[in-house]
């Protein structure tokens, strides 16, 4: 008997008269605002003006759910469109199901559309907001714990997690791997902020660092999950979609230190200017030298450059 453990919400939704209030999208919402409160820290402090991190997001947020969903729903079809299962299950979004490889693929389209229409470079942006993301990702995983879903193997240790019985769940505790991921992604966000302060990252490489530890984490985290998932050579899905992602953070990070080296500096254009104005890269401070300080060493505010 596992004396420690714990516990499940009794229910993932509180109502409010006739509004249901719900814990997974409590959780998507406060992580949004963490990426974006930080992000816009961190892109201030590299010469931006602050509230386009926010307005960029407006684009990138919407697109990225919808990519989330799209990722889940196509790689669990057979939880909405097998026999039995009612299809329109697919666009209940609150009842869990967002998968970050789509989140961040299409977030990303979405953000690469709110750059072009501020006139600023869509990799330096993503160094901005990378910690952000892994923050909110972290925020964002507890919402499992409100659905009672994606959890481990069954396990007695007192940091178990006590599962009860419900449709397509079986009473008893399990390995928590919502918290082992939460834990993962908090500790991916300070890695990214302490390799930015070292090293200058730019030119998309803050970014695509948090891409490859995050998929070093969520490869050891996927293969504890006993939720139903497709398999191929013995590999859940998502194992093989995170050993590509990250083969290809890796090489962009290789190829683009080679390329563009250092970290460029960013003079972003005013609201009016932006339409059409074009970035300009120099070589930019750390993230904690004042925005005014990288202002005075560029000549001109005529161009622009500079997130699961």
């Amino acid at each position: 008997m596992n004396l420690a453990f714990i516990p499940s919400p009794s229910t993932g939704v509180i109502h409010l008269g006739p509004i249901p209030l719900r814990g997974y999208a409590f959780c998507i919402i406060i992580g949004v605002f963490v990426a974006v409160w930080y992000g816009n820290k961190r892109w201030v402090a590299r010469g931006g003006q602050a509230g386009t991190v926010a307005d960029i997001a407006v684009w990138a947020v919407p697109f990225g759910l919808v990519g989330g969903r799209l990722y889940h729903v196509i790689t669990d079809y057979q939880l909405y469109f097998s026999d039995g299962e009612d299809w329109v299950d697919a666009f209940k979004i609150w009842q869990g199901g967002l998968g970050i490889w789509g989140a961040i693929a299409f977030g990303a389209v979405g953000a690469w559309i709110g750059c072009r229409r501020r006139g600023i470079p869509l990799p330096a942006w993503a160094d901005a907001l990378a910690p952000g993301i892994a923050f909110a990702q972290a925020v964002g995983r507890w919402g499992n714990w409100f659905n009672q879903e994606l959890y481990g193997k069954p396990t007695d240790v007192p940091w178990a997690l006590k599962i009860t019985e419900g449709t397509n769940r079986v009473a008893g505790t399990y390995h928590p791997t919502f918290l082992y991921e939460s834990l993962w992604c908090l500790g991916v966000g300070f890695l990214v902020i302490w390799a930015d302060r070292r090293f200058k990252l730019g030119h998309g490489r803050a970014f695509a660092l948090y891409v490859a530890a995050y998929c070093v984490g969520r490869g050891w985290i996927e293969y504890m999950r006993v939720d139903e998932a497709h398999h191929v050579l013995g590999l859940r899905l998502n194992d093989w979609t995170a050993i590509t992602v990250f083969v290809l953070a890796v090489t962009y990070i290789v190829i683009s230190s080679r390329v563009r080296p250092g970290r460029e500096e960013v003079v972003e254009p005013s609201s009016a200017e932006s339409a059409g104005a074009e970035p300009v890269s120099g070589d930019a401070p750390s993230d904690d030298e004042p925005a005014d300080e990288a202002e005075k060493s560029v000549p001109s505010e005529n161009g622009s450059t500079s997130k699961s």
